[in-house]
């Protein structure tokens, strides 16, 4: 499975995807999702879903120096936290600013692209696709 952003212009900030993400990893509010929308400049250019873009080569993961981040079959990473010291290199390296932040435990939060925020989208800005 592999979390598509397919149609930007759809998307209107609402942060139901973030909600929904944030409710499946059991907090409520915005404490735990690994999914953004940003502001492109306003209502007058609309919003940005920012997510793990499930590279093939993911530039988190090469980074990590414990080798936390394993690559993931279909592509982007899975997190082993026994093996993060937060160090934060990952969050640099990621070209799309994809790795969001575990500010209570110091440890990177990375979609897994199960789809549940896509499930929850009310205008199909996001898809999840067989990979």
């Amino acid at each position: 499975m592999r979390l598509n952003v397919v149609d930007t212009d759809r998307c209107v900030g609402c942060q139901v995807c973030m909600f929904a993400c944030s409710r499946l990893h059991g907090q409520p509010g915005l404490g735990a999702n690994r999914i953004a929308v940003r502001s492109a400049g306003g209502m007058e250019r609309g919003f940005v879903a920012v997510v793990c873009r499930a590279c093939a080569d993911p530039p988190c993961a090469a980074v990590c120096p414990n080798d936390a981040l394993a690559p993931r079959k279909g592509g982007g990473v899975l997190l082993k936290p026994d093996l993060c010291t937060g160090c934060g290199h990952c969050r640099t390296a990621c070209p799309v600013g994809a790795v969001f932040w575990d500010e209570k435990d110091q440890k990177p939060m990375i979609c897994v692209h199960c789809g549940y925020c896509a499930r929850h989208c009310p205008h199909e800005v996001l898809a999840a696709e067989e990979s």
